[in-house]
């Protein structure tokens, strides 16, 4: 099987794009322009100095020419070196030429070594971020509000890019999955049980008993006549009609007897009896195996039943619409508790010292554990993208970052040069 190489990309433009790199191009051009004039200037004076000094001149044009010759050599030397890193010299293809290109997955290695063992060390980073301080600068940050405000919206935002996203039956698939299943499949009647045996034993719901027993005496006091009707219609036809009213008297009197001593005696045996029922009935939710059973069947009929259905299908599309107008709106009170909550953290990160420790030492560990189990895979980032780089087009990109630069070297060679040429020769003639 033919194996596959891993193409290779033209490494990204710096940043500025394309104006700002034939802005450099321009740059270099001129300097190596610069760089040449020095080489050919020297070369002038070399050879107007040669005819010179065969003509005859006076002996200072010896002193020229030995500068201008040796002016010659350092601006060849230095544009050899120069050229070396970036191309083979006049397209000669000399050992240790073109380095860049030849060199360049090596030249990656190092430099993700280099990165990996000076800046993603523990003890640099923490060093880093305890000079950084990030825990107070980000709560002096946050604490202002135009800031904390700005956080609130990039949030907002989110939350409505989230919220937007999702599509509504994959929610509401994992909504059903992972909570109505969740709570159906549990047995209601020990749980059940065991908050009314907690609200029983508290008297919480003598409460709830007194409103009961006020609304029952209220509507036997309001309904008279319906209690007459009632008994009037029990009695025998044979019955006569006032012997009906005076029982439906007597009864609707005792009726409303009771149901006054049931409403001012919290004593009163009716009531003790509910207490005893109640308890009785949260102890067998916990412990009847028959209760437990008829609260299940009535777990079923709850949740089967048509309205809540509905309620469980509905109840995604009124969160998102409930979550997306608290994100567009800046007055709701959703942003508002968001952006106090930030202001608020932000005031504790500069003014409680042991909030702030506690933050920057979150800080550092995460850090830290970043670079101990990952720091390979960050620098893997340098190397893998540089190895993936042509070649060619690398070195041209690198030359147009530094070469202006050393162009600069070729015209010191030049300089140089000449100096150190003047000087021996000088020396020459002194001692011989």
């Amino acid at each position: 099987m033919e194996q596959l190489t891993p193409a290779k990309v033209t490494p990204a433009d710096p940043p500025g794009g394309t104006a700002g790199e034939e802005a450099k191009r321009r740059g270099l051009r001129k300097m190596k322009l610069v760089a040449l004039s020095f080489l050919l200037g020297a070369t002038i004076v070399f050879l107007l100095t040669s005819w010179a000094e065969s003509a005859g001149w006076p002996g200072w044009v010896g002193y020229v020419r030995a500068a201008a010759e040796a002016g010659m050599v350092g601006a060849l030397a230095d544009w050899f070196a120069v050229t070396a890193l970036f191309r083979h010299p006049l397209g000669l293809r000399i050992p240790h030429t073109a380095i860049i290109p030849n060199k360049k997955d090596q030249l990656g290695n190092s430099l993700g070594e280099f990165v990996g063992s000076n800046f993603l060390s523990p003890d640099v980073i923490r060093d880093k971020l305890r000079r950084v301080e990030v825990a107070s600068r980000l709560g002096g940050w946050l604490a202002q509000r135009d800031n904390a405000e700005r956080v609130t919206s990039e949030l907002a935002t989110v939350v409505r890019g989230a919220v937007t996203v999702l599509r509504d039956e994959d929610v509401q698939a994992i909504m059903e999955q992972a909570v109505v299943k969740r709570v159906i499949d549990k047995p209601w009647g020990p749980p059940l049980g065991k908050i009314l045996a907690g609200v029983f034993e508290d008297g919480a719901h003598h409460k709830l008993v007194d409103l009961m027993c006020d609304r029952a005496y209220e509507w036997v006091r309001d309904n008279h006549q319906t209690m007459l009707r009632v008994v009037s219609d029990r009695a025998p036809s044979w019955s006569p009609k006032f012997v009906d009213e005076m029982l439906a008297d007597k009864v609707y009197g005792e009726v409303l007897t009771f149901a006054w001593a049931v409403k001012t005696d919290v004593n009163h045996p009716m009531r003790l009896a509910l207490d005893k029922f109640l308890g009785e009935f949260a102890h067998d939710l916990q412990t009847d195996p028959k209760t437990m059973e008829r609260a299940e069947q009535v777990k079923a009929q709850i949740v089967n039943h048509g309205e809540v259905q509905k309620l469980i299908g509905n109840a995604w599309a009124t969160a998102k619409e409930m979550l997306l107008n608290a994100a567009e709106d800046p007055s709701s009170e959703l942003r508002q508790r968001v952006r106090g909550g930030l202001e608020s953290l932000g005031k504790r990160l500069v003014d409680d010292p042991s909030m702030t420790s506690k933050v920057d030492g979150w800080v550092e560990s995460a850090a830290v554990y970043l670079v101990t189990h990952y720091s390979r895979e960050i620098t893997t980032i340098i190397t893998d993208t540089v190895e993936r780089w042509d070649a060619e087009e690398t070195s041209r990109k690198i030359e147009l970052q530094v070469g202006r630069d050393l162009q600069f070297i070729r015209i010191n060679g030049t300089v140089v040069g000449a100096l150190a040429g003047l000087v021996i020769y000088t020396v020459a003639q002194l001692l011989f």
